[in-house]
């Protein structure tokens, strides 16, 4: 796309049932990552570190609800995965409020500065909105997110929420394998950045190894200075002074007025039926979107007779997905900016004329978008509790480390949702101060369809930048058609689909499967595991609950 960012066409490229009624299914009582299904009576939390679903589990046993519990593991993640989530990034969610009996969802996206101009990027001589780096850092919506959902859907404030994470940051932990991974291929980048080496690199020159003791006492002083003032300290406050002034002297776009302007949005979820169930998710500007499109296009298919992840199944997906992201190419940014809505998008008609692009033998090279973007690091969980509530949550920093900047004494890392934007002219994403970029967060949430109308299902998402919609859609497939349980609906192989006719596929693929995809058109490549998303679920069972973590990731499931 002319005049697109990197991090845009990195994701425009790919880069970053079990039908549960009073008759359950016969389930497996282990997939083929060795996990199962966890079960519990009472309240349930899966996430992407052991740390964080034990705080939220902690939680709830003090009298917290599950919007209670997934901020409090939202809080330990940014100490434990600090290359993925934290305060200073953005977040989105799904509630399923048992009270109101009925979805709300949220967003808090944070905005690009006042200072953020195409004319003055293009001054500093950038052909593209930059990477990474200070003049990527947009306003972090994630913190006034927490307290937002608190405030609305919590039973305890936010100082006891971050308890476990300030006394995490503050005594230490032993990082996780997966982390330390990730984490190890980062040391260049965290190295550009004097706050970012003091903080995140060992003895300012490495990465924690696995099982190695970490300790952030300067998260711990920022959350206990939010605990006690509120996140006043951090929109209005010295926290926030702190923040702009040492953006300013690295060339940030950011404001002190810009902090004080964060707005949270509470914003009804889109949905579409599918097989009895009915996904939702959030409108723009996240990529939600795109798995609504997949499933609209895959109507009236029969995926069940085609076989699970054969060749004929999978090119079918395949093909839906370039058609939907071609559309969140060309049309999906700040809904204030759009020329064409969300209802448009969905139509009988619209999906019509996009069903008629599709080959059922043939990969298609390009799709462009209909008449009327960018790789991300991110953490997703999901929470439920004993009154019923489940809540979809996700929290990102945009790439590993997001902007790379750390601002000294603060302890966490600042976003670089700006590389979502574009400098084209003219494009509902174009870069513009007060604008929200193009998000790829979306958490998800099914409905189960009975004659009494619509009931909570689940709770769900997949980590992983352009992976998250056609990641969605497998997963959701693997249990509404192919009547998987959780934890192998989870686990089962995955396809992404990058550019043009190249689709990256997960081992347990067979090769003849990859062959008969390969005389179909598609370029056929291997990856290794992580590549493919992480993705949590909590489901509703006719009583109690069942979760899954994702083995892709260091995630953990559990309940009481």
């Amino acid at each position: 796309m002319r005049g697109a960012s990197p991090a845009v066409l990195m994701f425009l490229l790919g880069l970053s049932p079990m039908t549960l009624s009073a008759q359950q299914p016969t389930l497996s009582p282990a997939t083929n990552s060795g996990r199962s299904t966890v079960y519990a009576p009472s309240a349930i939390l899966a996430t992407s570190q052991p740390l964080a679903t034990s705080a939220g589990l902690e939680i709830m046993r003090q009298g917290g609800n599950a919007i209670d519990a997934a901020v409090a593991a939202a809080a330990v993640l940014n100490l434990t995965e600090p290359h993925m989530t934290g305060i200073g990034g953005d977040m989105f969610a799904i509630v399923w409020s048992e009270e109101e009996q009925r979805l709300i969802g949220m967003n808090s996206a944070g905005q690009a500065g006042s200072l953020m101009t195409r004319d003055e990027l293009i001054r500093r001589g950038h052909d593209d909105v930059p990477g990474s780096g200070p003049e990527s850092v947009t306003v972090p919506g994630a913190l006034a997110g927490w307290a937002a959902l608190l405030e609305r859907f919590g039973n305890l404030r936010l100082a006891d929420v971050l308890e476990p994470a300030i006394r995490l940051a503050e005594e230490g932990f032993p990082v996780s394998p997966i982390i330390a991974r990730d984490w190890a291929g980062q040391v260049e980048k965290l190295s550009m950045d004097r706050g970012a080496t003091g903080t995140y690199l060992i003895d300012g020159a490495r990465a924690p190894k696995a099982g190695e003791w970490f300790q952030n006492p300067e998260l711990a002083s920022t959350f206990r200075q939010i605990a006690n003032h509120g996140i006043s300290v951090f929109y209005e406050g010295p926290l926030g002074r702190q923040l702009v002034e040492g953006l300013r002297d690295l060339g940030g776009f950011l404001t002190y007025e810009d902090l004080t302007k964060v707005r949270v949005e509470w914003v009804d979820p889109v949905g579409v039926e599918y097989g009895g169930y009915k996904l939702y998710e959030l409108p723009p500007p996240g990529q939600g979107i795109a798995a609504l499109q997949m499933l609209r296009l895959l109507e009236g298919i029969d995926l069940e007779a085609m076989g699970h992840n054969s060749a004929q199944y999978l090119h079918h997906l395949i093909e839906a997905k370039k058609i939907a992201y071609a559309d969140l190419a060309g049309h999906i940014g700040d809904p204030e900016y759009m020329r064409i809505s969300v209802e448009d998008l969905l139509t009988d008609e619209y999906i019509e004329a996009r069903r008629s692009l599709f080959d059922p033998n043939t990969a298609a090279e390009r799709v462009e978008p209909g008449e009327a973007f960018t790789e991300s690091e991110t953490i997703y969980l999901a929470a439920a509790d004993a009154d019923g509530n489940m809540v979809s949550f996700i929290n990102s920093v945009f790439g590993y480390f997001g902007s790379g900047v750390s601002i000294p004494g603060t302890g966490f890392i600042l976003q670089n949702r700006g590389a979502g934007f574009t400098l084209e002219e003219g494009h509902p994403n174009t870069v513009a101060p007060g604008k929200r970029p193009f998000h790829t967060l979306v958490p998800a949430f099914a409905t189960r369809i009975t004659s009494r109308g619509e009931e909570p299902w689940m709770a769900f998402g997949v980590m992983g930048g352009g992976m998250q919609p056609q990641g969605h859609v497998q997963v959701l497939l693997n249990q509404i058609v192919f009547g998987m349980d959780p934890q192998e609906a989870n686990d089962a192989a995955r396809f992404q689909h990058s550019r043009d006719r190249r689709v990256s596929f997960e081992a347990p693929i067979s090769s003849e499967v990859l062959r008969a995809l390969a005389s179909m058109g598609h370029e056929v490549a291997q990856e290794r595991s992580y590549a493919f998303g992480g993705s949590q679920m909590v489901v509703k069972l006719p009583r109690g609950w069942a979760a899954s973590s994702d083995v892709r990731k260091d995630g953990h499931a559990a309940g009481f």
